[in-house]
This record gives structure tokens, C-alpha cells and sequence, in this order.
């Protein structure tokens, strides 16, 4: 394959809650997304890229930062970025790549907050908003007229489209969509008005689960609002048919702004295939963390099961990369920041945590594979969904949890603290995760051996075991 010298320029476009399995390349029996399908068409699927802290401030911080929540500070919704440390970025630019940010930011504004060593920043601000939403640049702050997943392409490409010279170029084009309240435009409203498939655990009855998890409202059936679903039920509904309901109703908003996301991640290609740029460009697609779409009744993420944990990550580059391939090596969005770096020959900033992936994608591994990968979530029991604050260790069978359940003071956390509690699944024969068999006697060496190994990874990674954990045999 011709591997010439070219730098290559990056294309990231990131998505918010946009879970992997309502992406045709991984398998979707909700929808069809045939334009960021052939993102993997033409690169690789990363079939094991994981959050290590799945909710969207603090991943984005992590992806930015190639580093944890505790490093790069961003642990929570409250917590703001300090925009001035290093990041992939400020490498980039540094090494003579002009950067820029469109979109959701959501990491603070203001000073020290807004985004740095960009080039070129257009943010939403917050959440955004799907219509008109307003934008703050260094010129200040505006609104613009029309839908925020169109705008944010229109601006990158605008940006694009104003770049004189050789030098190669960085982009992040980073969407609102499909985060709640899930507003489509007026092309996709109504694309799924029929009948959309349940998920096989919507019914779970937490039996074996833990009171940690079973005090996140986030149940579709009891935490959806009128701003949620737009129209009031019909009435007569069992609890049973009024879930049923809420489901639908969600799944058809949310799953029609993830096809304005596709058609605008068709625009990027388009543009990229027009200029002749597309087998030089790194171009990357990926959401801030996965989501809950009616798996175990639920909706959010936070949690560390894999429809949260899991994180859709495709990525093309045909000048090195061979097309079709299906990467299954643990990844996570902290290794994001170095592997971008080594694909554009730029060195890493000491900083940076995780283990880049690049060498792997190019068939040469410069590290053994990473045997497991470690979570942890810090907004315990916030204002809206009560989330507990859990850490974890998952490997490619295990999954163990610890549910320390202490905001500890952290901002946007909550003042309650709850007994703590551990989980245990066994993905290879339970991938649902419906089972807990922490507590069951064929699993003691499991659980034991598990134990030690995240202990080992939170040493690793700098974190600090919470004081109600007992320090592991053996470590």
C-alpha cells in the first residue's frame, strides 16, 4: 500500500449519547446509518472502544486530554475544564496543523474555559439547543437560524472551505445530536413512526442487581417528562403498555436525529471525496459514551453496563489503513489523544495517559494489548438521575463493579452516602448482564483475582481507591 509522506489531515466528528448498536456497522436492528457505515467501510470498527467515564463533560475532557477525570480534572457535570493544559490539540499545533473546534464544547465558557489553541471555535453553549441555538466564538456570543446538526457542518466546512496553503488541518465537528430532549428537523420527523423492535431486556426485573443501580431514575416508563415525549400518553395504559408506549415515542425522536447525523457525516465525506482529500484524511466518528435505548427499561448511560460503557468509534484513513477491518482490542477515549498524535507524527506530551492503538491498526503493535480497562463514574446521586458513584475493571470476559456510593464533595454531586456494594457479570455466558454472581462461590477466584487487578489499574492510572474498599490479597 503507498504510505507517502503527506501528513495526514483529521476529521473528528463526535456525537452525543449516539449508542453503537443504532449504527448499521454494528449491527442495528433499530435503524440503517449508511453514510457512517462507510466509515468502516473504508476503515476500521472498533468493537471494544470503551468511556472510562461515561457521561459527556468529563469524556470529552478525557478524549481532548488523553488523560482520566481525576488527571484532567473534569469529573462531573459542574466541573469545568482548565483549557490552558496540554492536549492532542495543542500538539498538533504546535507541530504546525491549524485546529479547529465547531460545536459542543460542554466543558465551560468563560475564561480559562473556553476553548484554546484552536485556530478557528464556533461552541454551542451547554447542552445547545436543536433550533437556533446559540453560538459563542471569540467575537461573542449569537444565535443562528436554523438546526444545530446541519450548522455545526455548515461552519466546519465553511472554515475548510476558507484554508489557503499545504499545511494540514485538524477539525473537530462535534454535534448536539441525539442528546435529550431528542428534536428532530423537519426532513427526518416521523421516519420511524413504525413499529421499532424492543430490546430483549427491556423487561429486566433486577433481580440479582444491586440497590446502587436500581436508584438511577432512568427507567423509561417513570423518568421520561412532557419535554421528553412531546405529546401526553393515551389514557387507559397499564404501567406494562404505558412503558411500551414511552419507548416508542423516544426511540422514534432519538433515532431521527441520528439520521440528520448521518446525512451531515455524508456532507463531510462528500466534501472530503471532492477535494481528492479523502484517502489522506484521518476521519473519525464516535459519541462521548454509549446509551441506554430501553436495554434493562432504561434510557442515560452512567452506568458502567456495556450499552453505556461501550463507545461507537470508526475510523478511516485508506493512504495506510486497510478498509473492512474489525478492531476487537480494548480501547478507551483516553487513548484517543496518542493515537491521533502518532498518526500525524506528532510527538505525545508526557501527560497523556492510556496506550495508542495506532500501531495496532497498522498491523505492527508496539505493546502488548491491554488486558482490561479501568471506569470510574464521581457525580453520585445528582440532582436528575441519581446515578451512584461506582469505579470497575473490565477485561474481555469480567466485569467488576464497586459501587462506593459518596459524592465526597465533589461539585454536582449529591449529599446522600449509601452502604457500598459489588457486582460481578460474566459476559461470555450472561452478555446481557442480568446476572450478578459476585456473591456466588464458583466465581470467588474470579472475583478475588479481579479485585487485584483493579486495584492494580487505579495504581496505575494515579486514581485513589476509595476508604471504604478493602485493599485485595495479594497486592
Amino acid at each position: 500500500m503507498n504510505t507517502k509522506s503527506k501528513r495526514p489531515n483529521i476529521v473528528m466528528i463526535l456525537t452525543d449519547d449516539h449508542a453503537a448498536h443504532s449504527i448499521g456497522a454494528y449491527g442495528s436492528v433499530v435503524n440503517q446509518t449508511p453514510r457512517i457505515d462507510e466509515i468502516a467501510e473504508h476503515g476500521a470498527r472498533f468493537d471494544n472502544c470503551f468511556a472510562t467515564n461515561a457521561l459527556c463533560s468529563p469524556s470529552r475532557a478525557s478524549i481532548l486530554t488523553g488523560t482520566y477525570s481525576h488527571v484532567n480534572g473534569v469529573t462531573t457535570l459542574s466541573t469545568h475544564i482548565n483549557a490552558g493544559q496540554p492536549t492532542f490539540i495543542s500538539q498538533l499545533r504546535e507541530a504546525g496543523y491549524r485546529t479547529a473546534m465547531v460545536g459542543k464544547w460542554h466543558m465551560g465558557d468563560g475564561a480559562g474555559h473556553d476553548p484554546e489553541n484552536f485556530d478557528y471555535w464556533d461552541v454551542v453553549i451547554g447542552q445547545g439547543e436543536y433550533h437556533n441555538p446559540r453560538f459563542l466564538s471569540e467575537d461573542g456570543l449569537r444565535v443562528v437560524e436554523g438546526y444545530a446538526t446541519d450548522i455545526i457542518t455548515d461552519l466546519a466546512l465553511d472554515w475548510l472551505d476558507g484554508l489557503d496553503g499545504d499545511a494540514p488541518w485538524c477539525v473537530l465537528i462535534y454535534h448536539k445530536a441525539p442528546h435529550r430532549p431528542w428534536e428532530p428537523d423537519e426532513k427526518h420527523m416521523g421516519m420511524y413512526s413504525d413499529a421499532i423492535p424492543v430490546p430483549a431486556t427491556f423487561h429486566d426485573d433486577y433481580d440479582t442487581r444491586s440497590c446502587s443501580a436500581r436508584r438511577a431514575t432512568i427507567r423509561l416508563a417513570e423518568n421520561l417528562t412532557m419535554k421528553d415525549l412531546k405529546v401526553a400518553p393515551p389514557d387507559g395504559l397499564t404501567y406494562e403498555e404505558l412503558a411500551l408506549w414511552k419507548y416508542q415515542r423516544y426511540m422514534e425522536d432519538y433515532l431521527a436525529c441520528v439520521a440528520s447525523v448521518d446525512d451531515n457525516v455524508g456532507r463531510v465525506i462528500d466534501w472530503l471525496r471532492e477535494r481528492g482529500e479523502f484517502a489522506d484524511t484521518v476521519l473519525m466518528y464516535a459519541s462521548d459514551q454509549g446509551f441506554f435505548l430501553g436495554d434493562h427499561g432504561w434510557f442515560d448511560k452512567r452506568l458502567m453496563y456495556e450499552e453505556s460503557l461501550r463507545m461507537p468509534f470508526l475510523l478511516s484513513y485508506p493512504r495506510a489503513i486497510e478498509g473492512g477491518q474489525a478492531f476487537d482490542g480494548i480501547v478507551t477515549n483516553v487513548d484517543m489523544a496518542q493515537s491521533i498524535l502518532d498518526a500525524a507524527g506528532v510527538a505525545h506530551h508526557p501527560r497523556m495517559q492510556g496506550r495508542s492503538f495506532w500501531p495496532d491498526l497498522l498491523g505492527a503493535p508496539a505493546e502488548p494489548p491491554a488486558e482490561g480497562m479501568y471506569y470510574r463514574y464521581w457525580e453520585h446521586d445528582d440532582q436528575y438521575h441519581k446515578a451512584p458513584a461506582h469505579y470497575g475493571y473490565r477485561t474481555d470476559r469480567y466485569k467488576i463493579i464497586y459501587f462506593y456510593n459518596d459524592g465526597m464533595n465533589i461539585p454536582g454531586t449529591g449529599p446522600f452516602v449509601y452502604p457500598p456494594e459489588w457486582e460481578l457479570y460474566d459476559m461470555a455466558v450472561d452478555p446481557d448482564e442480568l446476572t450478578n454472581v459476585y456473591n456466588n462461590p464458583e466465581y470467588k477466584d474470579v472475583r478475588e483475582e479481579l479485585k487485584a487487578a483493579m486495584w492494580r489499574a487505579q495504581a496505575r492510572v494515579g486514581d485513589t481507591p476509595h476508604p471504604s474498599q478493602p485493599r485485595p490479597a495479594g497486592v
